[in-house]
C-alpha cells in the first residue's frame, strides 16, 4: 500500500504544526488508499548539515543520524509537508531536513498544509522551488491556514472550506505517489 508521509516542519516551542498534523492525520486516517504516518522533525534532530559530501552526489553518508533519516524518508512513497511561514519562508529546520537528501526524495509527490499570516503561502511557494530541485512532484492543490482565522484561542480549528481543500491535497498526492511507483521501482 502507498505510504505517506505528514512531515511536521518545525521543532520551535510553541509550535502549532504538531497540532496541524493531527488535524491532517485525522482526515487522512480515514482513508483507505494510502497508509498515513506522522514523522516529526523535533524526533530527528538533524544539526545544520554536517555531511562532507554534497547529497547530490553520494548516497553513502557519513552521519549516523544522516542514515537514520535517510531509511526513514526512503520508507514512503510521498509526502505531505506542514510548514509554517517564518519571514515569508520556511524554518530552516525545515530547509536542512531537505538538503540533507536527495535520493531518498526523487520519484515521490509532495503536497502542503502552510499556515501563518498569509495562510503559509510564501513558504509553500519556496517549498515547490526545492521540491522541483529534489525530483518531487509537487501537486496543486494546498492547503493554507491563517493565524488569524484557523487558531482560535491559538488551538487549530480550520474553517469548513480547508477540509475540501485538504482532501483535494491528499487525493492528489496519492496519485501521484502511486503514478510514480515504476519510476521508484527502475531506480531501486
Amino acid at each position: 500500500m502507498t505510504r505517506i508521509a505528514i512531515i511536521v516542519g518545525s521543532t520551535r516551542p510553541g509550535r502549532k504544526s504538531a497540532a496541524v498534523a493531527q488535524w491532517v492525520h485525522a482526515a487522512a486516517r480515514t482513508r483507505e488508499d494510502a497508509e498515513f504516518e506522522i514523522v516529526d522533525l523535533a524526533d530527528h534532530p538533524l544539526p545544520h548539515l554536517d555531511e562532507p559530501v554534497v547529497a547530490a552526489m553520494t548516497s553513502t553518508y557519513a552521519q549516523p543520524h544522516t542514515r537514520r533519516w535517510a531509511e526513514t524518508i526512503a520508507t514512503y512513497d510521498g509526502f505531505v509537508i506542514v510548514t509554517p511561514e517564518y519571514n515569508h519562508s520556511m524554518p530552516g529546520v525545515l530547509k536542512n531536513a531537505l538538503d540533507y537528501l536527495y535520493t531518498e526524495w526523487q520519484d515521490k509527490a509532495a503536497g502542503f498544509v502552510g499556515y501563518g499570516t498569509h495562510g503559509g503561502t510564501r513558504a509553500v511557494e519556496q517549498l515547490r522551488l526545492v521540491m522541483g530541485e529534489l525530483h518531487v512532484a509537487d501537486v496543486r492543490s494546498q492547503v493554507a491556514l491563517s493565524l488569524f482565522t484557523d487558531f482560535p484561542d491559538g488551538c487549530v480549528a480550520p474553517a469548513g472550506h480547508h477540509e475540501a481543500a485538504l482532501k483535494a491535497t491528499l487525493d492528489q498526492v496519492v496519485r501521484w505517489a502511486d503514478a510514480l511507483t515504476p519510476l521508484r521501482r527502475g531506480a531501486r
